[in-house]
């Protein structure tokens, strides 16, 4: 695949939140799909490109780590942003200690992954000057320097994700699952499928998808992943 590229990515924790844990999180076993592209949208992002997984490997030993974590019981409702924005005289503040919950997280923690991935073109959103070189050099070059247009992380904010490009002759780092035939880690996000309902509103509707995840010798062959 001429426009392909592979990241390493790592950091000290993680928290890839199962959407069926209402109440508490409760991170799945390895990065989903989902928020590796976020990860390579963070270091690279264009409107005439569309991001891709082909592929993750898990680099270390799945663990788990429990902690306790001071969180805002809501969010400031939709409608009273709308009506600041049209000048209304609304107050948006949320006050922590008004509003705190503690609540538990099954976290990961010593995370590390390889990101396979290739990029697919939005021709109606890109200019005469675009193009597939382009678009992979600009990647590559922030990559190697260590640049992002926001800092990447693992599922939430507070957990940093570290990068660097991994390129032709580059050294690959083993899986710790190198030698384990084929482990089964259930359904895990896919990705969230968007639907514009009115264009002139802005209205749009998004549908999740998932898919089975299934690790052979410490990879996850996203490409051939079926979605329900």
């Amino acid at each position: 695949m001429g426009y392909g590229v592979r990241l390493l990515v790592w950091g000290d924790y993680a928290c890839f939140t199962r959407p069926e844990m209402k109440a508490e999180r409760v991170s799945y076993d390895v990065i989903t799909p989902s928020a590796a592209r976020g990860v390579l949208e963070a270091v690279y992002w264009h409107p005439g490109m569309r991001w891709v997984v082909d592929k993750l490997t898990v680099l270390n030993e799945i663990r788990f780590d429990s902690v306790r974590r001071n969180e805002l019981g809501g969010k400031i409702p939709p409608r009273n942003i709308t009506t600041a924005q049209k000048g209304g005289d609304i107050d948006l503040h949320q006050v922590i200690t008004e509003d705190r919950q503690q609540r538990a997280t099954l976290l990961l923690r010593d995370v590390a992954y390889i990101i396979d991935a290739h990029f697919e073109l939005v021709r109606e959103k890109m200019t005469e000057s675009d193009n597939i070189g382009k678009f992979l050099d600009q990647f590559n070059r922030r990559a190697r320097r260590g640049q992002c247009y926001n800092q990447p992380y693992f599922g939430t904010r507070e957990f940093a994700a570290h990068f660097r490009l991994i390129e032709e002759g580059d050294t690959v780092p083993e899986s710790y699952y190198a030698d384990t035939e084929s482990r089964d880690l259930g359904f895990m996000l896919w990705d969230m499928e968007y639907k514009t309902v009115n264009e002139e509103k802005k209205e749009y509707e998004y549908t999740p998808k998932f898919f089975r995840a299934k690790m052979r010798r410490g990879v996850i062959d996203t490409a051939k992943a079926v979605t329900i």
